[in-house]
């Protein structure tokens, strides 16, 4: 099961508890949400190379332009936590 993690307090305590032996990575991809495709080949390609994969879905104020609508960005975490999920990010 996948979990959620909220603070990064929570993310070092889980990431203690992964007893990483030297070599051992834990691969990180951040995103904005509304994955696609490409996102997911992100979590395959850790996947293959880590013993854990993790990821970020956070709507970044900074990325817009003043012209641009931070509101109508899509936000749509359930469906993206499921695709996340189906890729085996931990």
């Amino acid at each position: 099961t996948m979990l959620t993690i909220a603070t990064i307090a929570d993310f070092r305590k889980w990431r203690k508890s992964l007893n990483l032996s030297p070599g051992e990575l834990v691969g990180f991809f951040p995103t904005m949400g509304a994955l696609h495709a490409g996102h997911l080949d992100l979590a395959k390609a850790a996947k293959s190379k880590c013993k854990a994969v993790v990821s970020s879905i956070f709507v970044n104020p900074a990325q817009f332009a003043p012209h641009e609508d931070f509101g109508s960005y899509p936000r749509q975490q359930e469906e993206d936590l499921k695709k996340l999920e189906s890729e085996g990010v931990d």
